[in-house]
C-alpha cells in the first residue's frame, strides 16, 4: 500500500500543499487559516491514514511530542501501574510515551538519558538513582523540562517533584500500630541513601521517640538493595525467628519486602495477627487476597501520574522560563487502609 503523503492530501482537499504542511504542523492559527481550512485538511488526513514521519517533524519544528519516562523498574506494580497513568494523561494531550527502567543503575540511567535525548523527546518524568542529579541539571540548561516522580534531591527544591507523603505515610502507619498497644515493633527495609527511604526510616525512629518507645536496634533489619531473592528472604526469616519472642508487629517499607514477608511467616508458622502484627507501606494484590489480609499504606498512584503529567505539561508550555507552574513540589498523602493483619 502506497504511504499517504501531504500532496495527497492537499489534492483531496482542494488546498496547497503548504496549507496541509502548516496544519500538521501546528503552524495553521500563525498563518491565518481558517479554522473550516484546518477542520477539512485534519478529518482528510484521518480519513486517508495519514502518519507524520515525527522524527522528520520534529526536525522541523524542535518538537517530536513524546516525553521519556525512566522508572526504577517496569515490571514493579507500583512503576507499572504509574506508567500507565501516565501513558494514559500523555495521550489527553498528544503525547507519546517512551519509557525505560534503570534497575537503580546509575550508569544505566545515564544511558538512557542519551538514548531519549537522542531521540529528542520533548521532556522528561524520571525516578532518578542515587547520583543523577548533574545529569539532570544537563537536561535543565538544554531546556528540556523535567519532573521527579516518587524521589527527589533536597535540597534542590528548583527541580520539580511529585512524591508521596513517606514520612506522613509511616508516621500514620507507626501511630495506628502503637494505638493498637503493639510497642514491639520491627522494620525492614531496604538499605539506600534516597531521599524517600530515608524519609521512611527517619518517621519510624521519630515515632518511637515520641510515643517513649524504646529503641531496638536488633528490631531493625536493612536488606541491601539489589541482592538476590533467596537472600533477602534469608534475612527476613533470621530476624523473625531470631526475636520472635521479641516482635508483635511488623512493618514492612517496600511491597516486594512484604510478599516475602509472608512467605517467611509462612514457612515459619508465624500466625498472622495472632503471633505478630504485620502492615507494609505500598500495596499488592497479593495483600488483599492473602488470608488474613494486610493491612497497607496505599499510594495514591493514579494521582501521582497524573499530577507528574500535568506538571511535565505545564513546563512545556512555559518552556525556558526560570519559574512558573511547573515548578512546583508536590507531596501526595498516602492512605492507611486496615485490613486482617492488625
Amino acid at each position: 500500500m502506497k504511504k499517504v503523503s501531504i500532496s495527497d492530501i492537499a489534492r483531496k482537499a482542494g488546498v496547497s500543499v503548504s496549507t496541509v504542511s502548516f496544519v500538521m504542523n501546528d503552524k495553521a492559527v500563525k498563518m491565518r487559516i481558517s479554522q473550516e481550512v484546518i477542520r477539512r485538511v485534519e478529518n482528510i488526513a484521518k480519513e486517508m491514514g495519514y502518519r507524520p514521519n515525527q522524527l522528520a517533524r520534529g526536525l522541523r519544528t524542535g518538537k517530536t511530542r513524546t516525553i521519556g519516562l525512566i522508572v526504577e523498574n517496569i515490571s514493579n506494580a507500583f512503576y507499572a501501574s504509574l506508567a500507565k497513568t501516565i501513558e494514559d494523561e500523555a495521550k489527553k494531550y498528544d503525547y507519546k510515551v517512551v519509557y525505560c527502567s534503570t534497575d537503580n543503575d546509575e550508569e544505566k540511567a545515564r544511558e538512557l538519558i542519551n538514548m531519549l535525548s537522542q531521540r529528542q523527546v520533548d521532556g522528561y518524568i524520571i525516578t532518578p538513582t542515587l547520583n543523577l542529579l548533574d545529569d539532570i541539571r544537563r537536561l535543565q540548561a538544554e531546556n528540556k523540562p523535567v519532573v521527579l516522580v516518587d524521589r527527589y534531591f533536597p535540597p534542590h527544591d528548583d527541580i520539580p517533584y511529585v512524591l508521596v507523603d513517606n514520612y506522613q505515610g509511616v508516621t500514620d502507619g507507626m501511630d495506628y500500630l502503637i494505638g493498637k498497644g503493639y510497642r514491639k515493633i520491627a522494620l525492614i527495609t531496604i538499605e539506600v541513601t534516597m531521599a524517600h527511604m530515608k524519609d521512611r526510616l527517619d518517621a519510624y525512629y521519630d515515632a518511637l521517640r515520641r510515643n517513649r518507645i524504646n529503641l531496638n536496634e536488633e528490631l531493625v533489619k536493612l536488606i541491601p538493595y539489589g541482592c538476590v531473592r533467596e537472600t533477602a528472604l534469608q534475612e527476613i526469616k533470621e530476624l523473625l525467628a531470631g526475636k520472635r519472642a521479641d516482635i508483635d508487629a511488623v512493618f514492612f517499607l517496600t511491597n516486594y519486602l512484604g510478599v516475602l514477608g509472608i512467605e517467611a511467616f509462612k514457612a515459619l508458622r508465624i500466625r498472622i495477627p495472632d503471633d505478630m502484627a504485620v502492615l507494609c507501606f505500598d500495596d499488592n494484590d497479593i495483600f488483599r487476597l492473602y488470608t488474613p489480609t494486610i493491612s497497607v499504606i496505599r499510594q495514591p498512584i493514579a494521582e501521582i501520574g497524573q499530577r507528574a503529567m500535568l506538571a511535565l505539561i505545564e513546563r512545556l508550555q512555559h518552556a525556558g522560563a526560570e519559574s512558573g507552574p511547573g515548578n512546583r513540589n508536590i507531596k501526595v498523602p498516602a492512605e492507611l487502609v486496615p485490613r486482617e493483619s492488625i
